[in-house]
């Protein structure tokens, strides 16, 4: 019985992609909470580690790319049923391969391969599968999906801190465990609810007629300011939170004063925006957003005190909630036949900025002899370049009217 009512509702659809989005923050925030563990107990060199990231990033963007051409032909349903099970792997995989491969550096790589293929297929497919749902509020629906991964992301952090400092890291494998509970669940509520076509078959846009068009290419470029906005500020939250405290020792409390803080921040924009968003313009809403994150940005920069950059990183989170899903939202309502092609394409150059944003700002501040505030202040380009863009955008909107 209650499986009928899961085929027939598409709520069911909406709550699976949301925990979709909560297994993507799993996957992206749990792994660098035990990444000094990994240094100290398993004897990790620094470029070890940072090529663990680099490794789930790559993969990630490979996948997006694969994903967007063939996942129409493929079908929406077996391929967001092999991120969920992928996800369980990569999580598990962390645990378990170290024990039973001779380099536990190769172990760790094979289990972020996993983790990059899960939460690239996860990135493509999720927003077109709550996008094809028939609902009333689409921008709204789609903040709301959003919001999951900020609040997922707060929450993995917050509880995974808590875990380590009531049972210790050494029990880490434990909150792995049952973090792969949630994908695994997961993986077979997508077997049952059901999953909408997002354009009928034959009316999707081909890949050289998407590219052609020139709004295309200035959502790419959005989709690649608002990741690189988001993700620099989170990725240094915690050397800005480490730096106020002022103690190496109280690492539970920068992650929980800095990345946490970030996501939360985000996650309340996100949902307070999903209920509003019927009255709100988008485009002016992302306008004022990208100054908020300027704004935020230059606190980083010029504030006196640590304590002070550390509001910049909360302001950040505030302004930044929207800017993804946003660029989503227009993008499906300028173009609704962009299909999954379109939506994966736009992941791709939003996990791109992702990638250059803090790397961006972490080279930099190397040159400056590990000064961040340096390195913000060539990554604050992108939060005053997406705000020309939007800017374009409502002058595009009037003149049309």
């Amino acid at each position: 019985m209650a499986f009928k009512k899961l085929r027939k509702s598409y709520h069911a659809t909406i709550v699976a992609a949301c925990l979709g989005y909560i297994t993507q923050a799993i996957m992206i925030n749990f792994p660098p909470l035990l990444f000094m563990f990994f240094q100290n107990k398993m004897g990790l060199e620094l470029w070890q580690v940072s090529l663990l990231v680099t490794a789930n990033f790559i993969t990630e963007l490979i996948v997006d790319v694969i994903a967007s051409k063939y996942a129409s032909q493929v079908g929406y349903r077996p391929l967001v049923i092999i991120a969920s099970f992928v996800s369980t792997v990569g999580l598990l995989s962390m645990f378990i391969l170290p024990d039973l491969l001779p380099s536990t550096f190769f172990a760790l790589i094979i289990s972020m391969i996993f983790c990059g293929i899960g939460g690239g297929l996860m990135e493509v497919l999720i927003s077109p599968i709550v996008e094809a749902c028939p609902t009333k509020n689409k921008s709204g629906t789609m903040s709301i999906l959003h919001s999951f991964y900020s609040w997922g992301s707060a929450g993995v952090v917050a509880l995974s801190t808590i875990f380590f400092l009531v049972f210790g890291l050494d029990n880490w494998m434990i909150a792995a465990f049952f973090l792969a509970l949630i994908p695994f669940i997961n993986m077979f509520l997508f077997m049952y609810v059901p999953i909408y076509t997002l354009v009928p078959e034959g009316e999707e846009m081909k890949p050289k007629e998407l590219f052609s068009k020139k709004f295309f290419w200035l959502l790419v470029i959005m989709m690649m300011c608002a990741g690189a906005t988001e993700v620099a500020m989170s990725q240094w939250a915690s050397a800005f939170a480490e730096t106020a405290v002022g103690r190496n020792d109280l690492k539970w409390l920068t992650d929980l004063l800095g990345p946490c803080m970030f996501a939360l921040c985000m996650a309340i924009t996100r949902t307070v925006y999903g209920k509003l968003s019927e009255k709100i313009n988008i485009e002016k809403a992302i306008f004022l957003s990208s100054l908020v994150c300027v704004v935020a940005y230059l606190i980083t920069i010029i504030a006196p005190f640590p304590a002070i950059s550390l509001i910049g990183c909360g302001v950040c989170g505030i302004g930044a909630g929207i800017l993804w899903p946003g660029s989503f939202s227009i993008a499906s309502s300028k173009m609704p036949k962009g299909g999954v092609f379109m939506f994966g394409m736009l992941a791709l150059a939003g996990d791109f900025g992702c990638l250059a944003g803090p790397s961006i700002a972490g080279q930099i501040s190397a040159m400056a002899n590990e000064n961040l505030k340096v390195g913000f202040i060539f990554a604050i380009i992108f939060p005053i370049l997406l705000s020309v863009i939007s800017f374009i955008l409502i002058l595009r909107n009037k003149k049309n009217k």
